[in-house]
C-alpha cells in the first residue's frame, strides 16, 4: 500500500511538472519572438474595408448603455460601419437599449437591435443569427463589459491589408476596475500574463493561436470557411479558433492595442466565468484532440502545446489530489524520494511569466505585483469549482443534463449585485471541507514532525478558506 501511495504521489507531481514546464517553454519562446516585426502600413479611408461590429449581450441593463456609447464612438467611415446589438435579454435591457439606439440612428449611425426571444445556442447562436444580416467583410466582437477605444478599428484593420490569409486579429484586454479589490487585482495579473506572454507566443510562434471571445476582429471569409459559430461547447471562441487554424488560416495578436473591459467583481461571478472556461477548454480538447495531433502541417511542439493548453485546468485537479494525499502520506510515515525536489524547478516558469508580463506592460510593475500572492491564493481556492466544471463534461448527468451544458453569464456592472444575484452554490461546502482538511493536515504534520508539506498545506488552507468566505459574503 505504501508503494502504491508513493507511486500516485510521484505521478501527481510529474503531472504538475508537465504543466509547469509549459511555462518554461512559453518563456523561452517569448524571449525568441518578443521582437518579431508585426508592423503594418497605414491605409487611407477609401481603402478601409466594411466592418460589422457585433455586441452580444444578455440581461446587461447596467452596462448596455456604456457599450452602445463606445461602439457608436468608433472612429471609422460611417458608410463602411455597421453595428449590431445582439440582445437575448429576458429583462428590461432591450427597452433601455432601444432608446439609445434610436438616438444614434437619428444621428445617422447604422446601428440596430436584434432581439431573440430564445437563447438557442447562447452566445454562439446570437453571433450566428447576427451574421445573417451582417454586411461587413470583417466582424468585430465586443462583449457587454468591453469599452473599446474609438481608434480600435483604425489600429486593427490595416493589418489585414495585403494579407489574404490573415483570418483574425486579437487585441489585449485592458482592465477598467483592476484596483477595485484584491479579487479584481488578482484577475488582472492572471489576464496580463495570458495576453502579454502566452498570446504573444502562441500567435508569433504559430502554435495554435486563439480568439478570446471579445476584443478581436474576424475576416468573415475565415469565419465561414471554418464552419461558423457552433454551440456544442461553451467556449465557442476556442472552438472556432481551432477549426480556423486547422484550415490553414493565420492569426495575429496586437499587444499594443488594448480593448478595456470590466473584471468580475464578485467571487461567485468569477467562479462561474472560470468554470465555463474550464469546461469549454476540456470540451474543445475532446472535440479536437485527434484533429490536432493528426495535423502534420503544424510542428509537433505546436500540437503538444495546443493540447496541453486546452487541458491546463487539469492542474487544479492535480493540486487538489496532491492536497488529499498529504494526510495518508503523513500517517503512513513513508519516505518520499529525495529527487522529487527537482520537479519544483519546472514550477518556476509560471511565476516568471506573471512577473515579466507586469514588467513589460506597466512602468509601476513592482507595485502591481503586490496582487500576485492574492492571485496564487485565489487560484488554489478556485480549484474545487473548476474540478466540478470538468467533471460535468464527463459525468453531466450527476449535475446537469448530459446533453446540454448551459452558458452561465458573468454579471457586469456595479448594480448587478442587487438585481442579478447568483443562487447559492453547494461547491462552497466542498471549499470549506477542503480547507478543514488542509488545516487538519497541518496539525498532523506538526505532530508527526513532517514539515515538508507545510507551505503547500498553509497555502491551500488560506486559499480555500478565503474563496469560501468571499462566496458566503456574496
Amino acid at each position: 500500500m505504501d508503494t502504491l501511495l508513493v507511486a500516485v504521489y510521484v505521478l501527481v507531481l510529474l503531472g504538475l511538472a508537465v504543466y509547469g514546464s509549459l511555462g518554461l517553454v512559453t518563456l523561452a519562446l517569448y524571449m525568441r519572438h518578443r521582437h518579431d516585426d508585426i508592423s503594418c502600413r497605414p491605409i487611407a479611408d477609401d481603402e478601409l474595408p466594411s466592418v460589422t461590429v457585433q455586441l452580444p449581450i444578455f440581461n446587461e441593463r447596467f452596462v448596455v448603455e456604456r457599450l452602445i456609447h463606445a461602439a457608436a464612438a468608433l472612429d471609422y467611415p460611417g458608410e463602411r460601419l455597421q453595428i449590431q446589438l445582439l440582445d437575448d435579454s429576458t429583462d428590461d435591457t432591450p427597452v433601455v437599449a432601444a432608446r439609445l439606439i434610436e438616438h444614434y440612428q437619428a444621428e445617422g449611425i447604422d446601428i440596430t437591435l436584434l432581439h431573440r426571444e430564445t437563447r438557442a445556442g447562447y452566445k454562439a447562436g446570437a453571433l450566428a443569427a447576427g451574421l445573417e444580416s451582417a454586411t461587413g467583410e470583417f466582424i468585430a466582437i465586443f462583449d457587454a463589459d468591453f469599452c473599446p477605444h474609438p481608434t480600435f478599428l483604425r489600429e486593427t484593420m490595416p493589418h489585414f491589408s495585403g494579407r489574404p490569409r490573415l483570418g483574425m486579429i486579437q487585441t489585449r484586454w485592458g482592465h477598467l476596475n483592476a484596483g477595485n479589490s484584491w479579487l479584481t487585482g488578482a484577475q488582472a495579473i492572471a489576464l496580463d500574463k495570458h495576453f502579454a506572454m502566452e498570446q504573444t507566443v502562441r500567435h508569433r510562434a504559430a502554435i495554435f493561436p486563439k480568439f478570446n471571445g471579445s476584443g478581436g476582429v474576424w475576416r468573415r471569409a475565415c469565419l465561414e470557411d471554418a464552419g461558423g459559430w457552433q454551440d456544442d461547447t461553451v467556449c465557442e471562441d476556442l472552438c472556432l479558433s481551432t477549426r480556423a487554424i486547422l484550415r490553414g488560416w493565420e492569426f495575429r495578436f496586437l499587444n499594443d492595442v488594448v480593448a478595456s473591459a470590466e473584471l468580475p467583481m464578485t467571487i461567485a461571478a468569477y467562479k462561474n466565468q472560470q468554470a465555463r472556461w474550464a469546461k469549454g477548454s476540456l470540451q474543445c480538447l475532446i472535440k479536437f484532440f485527434g484533429d490536432i495531433m493528426r495535423s502534420h502541417e503544424h510542428p509537433l511542439v505546436a500540437r503538444l502545446y495546443a493540447v496541453l493548453a486546452m487541458s491546463g485546468y487539469f492542474a487544479s485537479a492535480l493540486v487538489m489530489l496532491l492536497l488529499l494525499l498529504q494526510i495518508p502520506i503523513i500517517l503512513s510515515g513513508v519516505t518520499l524520494p529525495s529527487g522529487l525536489i527537482v520537479l519544483s524547478i519546472f514550477g518556476l516558469g509560471q511565476p516568471l511569466l506573471f512577473i515579466m508580463a507586469q514588467q513589460v506592460l506597466y512602468p509601476d510593475w513592482r507595485r502591481r505585483l503586490l496582487n500576485l500572492p492574492a492571485m496564487l491564493i485565489i487560484a488554489i481556492g478556485m480549484a474545487p469549482s473548476q474540478c466540478r466544471a470538468m467533471a460535468q463534461v464527463f459525468v453531466g448527468k450527476l449535475f446537469t443534463s448530459a446533453d446540454q451544458h448551459p452558458f452561465i453569464r458573468t454579471p457586469k456592472g456595479a448594480g448587478q449585485h442587487a438585481h442579478y444575484k447568483l443562487p447559492f452554490d453547494w461547491i462552497v461546502l466542498a471549499e470549506i471541507g477542503m480547507a478543514f482538511y488542509a488545516v487538519s493536515a497541518i496539525v498532523l504534520a506538526f505532530a508527526r514532525g513532517f514539515y515538508a508539506p507545510i507551505l503547500l498545506l498553509v497555502t491551500c488552507a488560506i486559499g480555500l478558506s478565503y474563496v469560501a468566505f468571499l462566496s458566503l459574503t456574496d
